[in-house]
């Protein structure tokens, strides 16, 4: 049997074939200009953060991320990946998470081994910014080489992702978002979540009489106004009330909490979808990066006879005999 060159071999590794089907579900409060998306990674945050030896400050901070981008992209219409990049001074000097309009989601940590330890020593449980340390968090989307590239970059403010997620917002967007997530390791394993509202325009405006004069129309736009921002920061009030236990519990559904949370208000809930388990790498895709680099390097690279690419997502090694690479 002859083997399947590497550049032509577009077969994945043995991962975690996982696909929450009801892993995201969109909502919104009627007659109020409020939406949002509850997420419940559910066993997939298991899967993807277990890829990893991470400590458990950094997977916690990763599985926010997981969620959050998941939150985050299912708002978009694109064909592609959705991503967030954060990059700072810290022990985490760089974390990327990316969702694509299907729902796979991926991440990677990169963590400086020795900066670790020591604050993790100093503080088990280190905020997001001790983690991130200075820097930027840069938010993007992907579309493809024959699209451009969307991206948004603020420098990273607060102590929680959430916190710099809300002032990515605040800077960079034309509408308010609150954003709240949980990621922590239970009894069932490692579960991560997310609950994002946002504040829409409210449609239709308020019908009023033609022969009313300027100063009437502009009281009813300030009483519009006014309305439109009661009903936003009630769904926040209801909104903070939602627990990390709630949110991370596998037995209660997104319908179920939903309704807890809004049942005042009322709620319209979406159709749910799915989440899964969204590596992309393949054997194929890393040959092609190989064949990129001289010959020399190659040579270099080399252990063995091997050459030997780690995937940054799945953590799986993947070998290649040097005389199969024959770079540029």
């Amino acid at each position: 049997m002859v083997d399947t060159p590497a550049f032509l071999d577009s077969g994945r590794p043995d991962v975690p074939d996982i696909v929450v089907p009801r892993g995201l579900t969109p909502f919104f409060l009627p007659n109020r200009p409020v939406r949002g998306r509850l997420v419940q990674v559910g066993a997939l945050a298991d899967a993807l953060l277990t890829r990893h030896d991470n400590p458990p400050a950094v997977n916690r901070l990763a599985g926010e991320a997981l969620a959050l981008v998941a939150g985050l992209a299912s708002a978009l219409k694109f064909r592609g990946s959705f991503s967030l990049q954060a990059k700072g001074n810290g022990p985490i000097t760089m974390l990327l998470a990316d969702c694509t309009d299907a729902g796979a989601l991926r991440f990677h940590a990169r963590v400086d081994p020795e900066r670790m330890p020591a604050l993790l020593d100093a503080d088990p449980q280190p905020s997001a910014r001790a983690l991130l340390g200075a820097g930027y968090l840069a938010f993007s989307v992907d579309q493809g080489p024959d699209m451009e590239r969307h991206q948004g970059i603020v420098a990273i403010e607060g102590d929680t992702l959430a916190a710099m997620a809300g002032h990515y917002f605040e800077t960079s967007e034309q509408h308010a978002c609150w954003v709240r997530l949980a990621c922590r390791k239970t009894q069932e394993g490692w579960r991560a979540g997310a609950l994002v509202l946002e504040r829409i325009a409210v449609d239709g405006g308020i019908a009023l009489e033609p022969e009313l004069d300027n100063a009437i129309l502009d009281d009813a736009a300030i009483a519009h106004d006014d309305t439109a921002a009661e009903a936003w920061n009630t769904a926040i009030i209801l909104a903070s009330t939602l627990g990390d236990d709630e949110m991370l519990d596998d037995s209660i559904s997104s319908e179920q909490l939903l309704n807890r949370l809004f049942q005042t208000e009322g709620v319209a809930i979406d159709r749910p979808r799915a989440l899964a388990y969204g590596c992309r790498c393949s054997r194929a895709k890393l040959a092609g990066i190989l064949e990129t680099f001289p010959s020399i390097d190659l040579d270099h690279m080399q252990v063995e006879g091997d050459i030997i690419m780690t995937c940054e997502f799945c953590n799986l090694d993947f070998r290649f005999p040097r005389e199969t690479v024959h770079g540029s």
